[in-house]
């Protein structure tokens, strides 16, 4: 599960309720019960259930919770996910929380479920970026996740990744390299070493120094990017990255790279649609 996920939903819930629900409040009596259905109104990859369902636990635990899909699962509009049944003053104040988590995670499992079916044949993976919404990373990594993605580094301190301006700032690729390498001894960490090349001086410096574990092809064109993993012959894993589109990505999978990372994937996804309505007797 989520890390700190109780201490997110505590805050959603004090972004949204305050000191009350009071349009519920004024209208529904405090021990009416009933049931809300979770409907789905596109098709896609649904995402977030297991979240939903801490939510609704977290605000009130005597919710029963009757789950009929997955977290993963294909869905089309008109598809039903779940059921919850309880005190309906609860329905109603765990509502927007939970959908629009659940829209938002939907829709980046969807996004990336489209990227990865495209790399089918391949033996590329599509990885995501720190380009995250604060606060909701992990739910976001996690919903590329489920979309078949794989996660790249979570944050600054699970990797080591010299982007253009480490390198500009350390004066140089060597130096970049070098001084990481060093760090790491010093702070006696094992944490894999990525650096990113712009152009084939950077990439045969960076190969010519050694001692990292993957090099990032920056904005390199698909032509480049083929004779770069001739270049390089396995010697390190490969990770194509910049500007990669759902129309050039399987273009840059078939050169051979390793990884293609994609910022879209979690900054500019649709929301999947769906709502959580009341079922009538």
């Amino acid at each position: 599960m989520i890390e700190n996920l109780d201490k997110l939903i505590d805050l959603w819930f004090a972004e949204d309720i305050r000191d009350g629900d009071h349009t519920s409040l004024s209208c529904i009596p405090p021990t009416q019960m009933g049931c809300s259905q979770l409907i789905l109104k596109d098709d896609g990859i649904i995402a977030g259930i297991d979240i939903a369902k801490e939510i609704c636990h977290h605000f009130d635990p005597e919710l029963r919770f009757e789950q009929l899909l997955n977290d993963g699962d294909k869905v089309k509009k008109g598809d039903i996910a779940f059921r919850v049944y309880g005190n309906e003053l609860s329905l109603l104040q765990v509502e927007r929380t939970m959908l629009n988590v659940m829209q938002r995670m939907s829709g980046i499992a969807t996004t990336t479920n489209k990227y990865v079916r495209l790399l089918e044949g391949t033996t590329t993976r599509v990885l995501d970026t720190r380009k995250t919404t604060p606060g909701l990373r992990l739910l976001e990594k996690e919903a590329v996740r489920i979309g078949g993605g794989t996660n790249h580094r979570i944050g600054l301190f699970d990797m080591i990744l010299l982007k253009d301006n480490h390198v500009d700032f350390a004066g140089g690729i060597t130096n970049a390299i070098r001084r990481a390498q060093q760090y790491l001894k010093e702070k006696n960490k094992n944490l894999k070493i990525e650096i990113e090349v712009r152009n084939f001086d950077e990439l045969q410096e960076a190969l010519e120094v050694g001692g990292i574990d993957r090099i990032m092809l920056d904005n390199f064109t698909v032509e480049n990017t083929r004779k770069a993993v001739e270049l390089v012959n396995h010697r390190v894993e490969l990770e194509s990255s910049g500007g990669i589109t759902i129309d050039t990505i399987r273009d840059y999978a078939l050169c051979g790279v390793d990884f293609v990372s994609v910022g879209a994937l979690t900054h500019s996804v649709k929301s999947l649609d769906m709502s959580f309505k009341a079922v009538k007797e």
